[in-house]
């Protein structure tokens, strides 16, 4: 793929696309009319000689204005849309443009959606303005053009500094990463002291104590790293899924952030950042590969057949892994968060003493069910209280254990046969959880897999694995606007 100046005999190819995609296309003598205007830059993407894209923009003083951009069908959701935008901005900021401004249809959501992608902000609404359709056109600003292209420019030197945050759930984290692969900082503030005495996450508290400790955690990771605002190139924001809260303290901060400093925003999936934060520890990690993230609000597996592309294999059907972990725990007494003491008392007890069952540990799905475990559990605890005899934590933690490992494993060894992975990452705080980690290592020795997980700190919800992944963001140019809002739902197949 390579870009280069629009000719007069590209128009035909030109056209074509053009007629495809607009219900209101130019004409043949728009197109030809713009080529050799000095206020003007179109350009055409190219593939084997083969025209698969186009965009003009026109710049008048600071601003530019982006007059048409289009792909081929078979281009779409390709990120070729965004490259050509980028291209254009790039034209009009050596134009002497600081901004780029544009309509788009109201009801084109793919279009939107791609502007979006790119830092633009809806400003306006200009009724009735399309004629053959009556649709509205939505105006559209960019951010400042110089951060972001620089910022771009950065990330694709591996020089880019990243300052990101995270706020989904109950840790106010911030780091400082340069590349997308070397930590300069890495700080988490837990809320884990004020939540445990309610046995589990209470949202309203989760997000007031973010809006207390997100300044100085913020300022703790640039003073570790030596840097300051003006020495980053982006900001980077956990943007969903998590709790909505929560998430809208940290996606506040980052929008004030880019306010008073320029900085171009990132946003982040958090299930894709825990992804990435098995390449902080393994730099040579590469698709295609199965991700089982397996956390307290996640259980799934994950097709990775590129970074940045996924596709969801299958998951939990009710409780996440770490959800029964904590419900376990909390049946037995044994506090908040359950998963590291269920663990330590696992290693004492015998994983085959109770009969646990393994729900869906056959069927043909990649799907889990944890809830029956749990009922089991519950049901075992209230048989033996009943009869009056002592319970036997150990036992029951590292049976109940045991059930959860072997559900995992057997569903991960599915869908590596399934995908051809040539390799598996565990991720998510329950992969802190050594068993599920050696038991998994040990299978997909015996397939010639090989196992990553994130070193123990990166696994439980930190800002480092948002950095990592918000460096290819960068790289591709994607970002957000500061109309953007938290999406407390968001799914892993989704970009922000």
């Amino acid at each position: 793929m390579r870009m280069r100046p629009l000719e007069y005999n590209d128009i035909p190819a030109v056209l074509a696309i053009e007629r495809a995609s607009f219900p209101d296309p130019w004409a043949e003598s728009s197109f030809a009319d713009e080529i050799g205007r000095t206020d003007r830059s179109w350009k055409v993407a190219v593939s084997e000689e083969r025209v698969v894209g186009y965009g003009g923009v026109m710049t008048v003083g600071d601003e530019g204005h982006l007059l048409d951009l289009a792909v081929t069908p078979d281009e779409r959701g390709t990120g070729l849309g965004r490259k050509l935008v980028w291209e254009l901005a790039a034209d009009a900021a050596r134009a002497g443009a600081s901004r780029l401004t544009l309509e788009v249809a109201a009801s084109n959501d793919i279009a939107l959606a791609l502007y979006r992608s790119c830092g633009f902000d809806v400003a306006g609404r200009r009724p009735g303005y399309y004629p053959s359709t009556g649709d509205d056109a939505l105006l559209l600003w960019s951010r400042p053009l110089k951060p972001h292209l620089a910022a771009m420019r950065a990330a694709a030197a591996g020089e880019d500094i990243i300052l990101a945050v995270e706020s989904s759930c109950d840790e106010t984290a911030a780091s400082v990463m340069r590349g997308g692969r070397e930590e300069l900082s890495n700080v988490i503030a837990s809320q884990v002291d004020f939540h445990s005495r309610f046995g589990g996450v209470v949202p309203e508290i989760a997000s007031r104590k973010h809006t207390e400790a997100i300044v100085g955690v913020v300022d703790e990771a640039l003073e570790a790293a030596g840097v300051t605002f003006e020495d980053c190139d982006a900001v980077a924001v956990t943007a969903g899924p998590g709790l909505v809260g929560a998430l809208v303290v940290g996606l506040a901060y980052a929008k004030g952030v880019a306010c008073s400093t320029g900085l171009p925003v990132v946003g982040v999936n958090h299930l894709e950042g825990h992804i990435y934060a098995a390449r902080l520890l393994d730099p040579d990690l590469q698709p295609p590969l199965v991700a089982l993230l397996v956390s307290g609000g996640h259980t799934m597996l994950v097709d990775v057949p590129r970074w940045g592309a996924y596709t969801v294999l299958g998951g939990t059907l009710d409780d996440a892994a770490g959800e029964a972990f904590d419900k376990v725990a909390k049946l037995l007494g044994l506090g908040y968060p359950g998963g590291p003491v269920i663990s330590r008392l696992a290693a004492e007890g015998d994983p085959g003493a109770i009969p646990f069952p393994r729900p869906m540990l056959r069927t043909d799905d990649l799907d889990v069910s944890l809830s029956g475990l749990k009922t089991a559990v519950i049901q075992y605890v209230e048989r033996e209280r009943r009869g009056g005899r002592d319970l036997r934590i150990p036992d029951i933690a590292a049976s109940f254990q045991a059930a959860v490992t072997e559900v995992q494993v057997t569903k991960t060894l599915k869908a590596v046969r399934g995908t051809g992975a040539r390799a598996v990452v565990l991720a998510g705080g329950v992969a802190a959880n050594p068993a599920l980690r050696e038991a998994l290592r040990s299978a997909l020795a015996a397939e010639d897999v090989p196992l990553s997980v994130p070193p123990l700190g990166l696994c439980t919800d930190n800002a480092a694995m948002i950095a990592a992944a918000a460096h290819d963001s960068l790289v591709a140019g994607r970002f957000l606007g500061l109309d953007a809002d938290a999406v407390p739902g968001l799914r892993l197949d989704r970009k922000m």
